[in-house]
């Protein structure tokens, strides 16, 4: 299984198209799509778990693409390094 970062989503992005948009490469196993807590509007960005050989072909399809007037970022999540504790004090 693997966690991958998709980026440059739009505001009016949904769990549901966006797992339309991955399911022609693959299962979606799960999605976790970021929202706005005020609004309930997408912030841009999700993180999705698809089977390895799923995930390279979703990466290989989409990364750059146009989805919804925004191009598409969609790479392998990036573990934390250790020594980083998230933002910045």
């Amino acid at each position: 299984m693997k966690k991958l970062f998709v980026g440059s989503l739009p505001p009016s992005t949904t769990e549901e198209s966006l797992s339309a948009l991955l399911s022609q490469y693959g299962t979606v196993r799960s999605i976790k799509l970021v929202k706005d807590l005020f609004t309930g509007k997408c912030k841009g960005f999700a993180f999705v778990e698809m089977e390895g050989h799923e995930a390279r072909a979703a990466i290989a399809g989409l990364d750059g693409k146009s989805f919804e007037g925004n191009t598409l970022k969609v790479k392998y999540e990036e573990e934390k390094g250790k020594g980083q504790k998230g933002r910045r004090r």
